[in-house]
């Protein structure tokens, strides 16, 4: 049975396990060393800490994906708009758990307050991270060419938005102020 649920504590060594797979693999992600289970905790606390989803896709008790988004950029006044983060385990692919997680973080971070979700994909070449974004609506508005080196080659990222909820239409409720 597939479920998507909030993370917990507990989910931290199978979100760092996918993540490292794809920071060691593949091209989605620019970092090049895999972070520690702490630092991913780090992570995972800081997104919480912002009132913002922070994901897991289980199937039969196992989790097999993470989604989370986070402002866009640190300042404050980016609070209304978040950059999302999709990672599934390798042998998760091609199943709908990326569209599900996607879904989901949409609708949850439309309750948090976010009106823009930007996805920054790594790789113009990653034709699923760009097919499960383009699935759920977003529009591609750039790419960044050669603007990271991975894997002893350039890799250019690919810049897609989708506006949620009221988006620009209204001033947003802001919980700061």
């Amino acid at each position: 049975m597939t479920k998507i649920r909030p993370s917990t504590e507990s989910d931290i060594s199978a979100i760092t396990a996918i993540y490292a797979h794809h920071v060691l693999t593949g091209t989605g992600t620019f970092e090049t060393t895999p972070p520690s289970e702490s630092d991913m905790q780090g992570r995972r606390a800081d997104v919480l800490s912002k009132g913002l989803p922070y994901l897991v896709a289980e199937v039969d008790s196992e989790v097999v994906g993470f989604a989370y988004c986070n402002w866009f950029k640190p300042r404050p006044a980016y609070r209304f708009s978040a950059e999302d983060s999709i990672y599934l385990a390798p042998n998760s692919h091609g199943k709908g758990l990326g569209k599900l997680l996607l879904t989901e973080l949409m609708s949850q971070a439309e309750r948090s307050g976010v009106r823009k979700l930007i996805a920054v994909i790594g790789d113009s070449a990653n034709a699923g991270s760009i097919g499960v974004h383009t699935s759920c609506g977003y529009d591609r508005v750039g790419v960044i060419a050669a603007c990271g080196w991975k894997f002893d080659r350039w890799l250019d990222i690919v810049l897609m938005e989708k506006t949620i909820g009221s988006g620009s239409s209204t001033p947003p409720v802001d919980p700061v102020a």
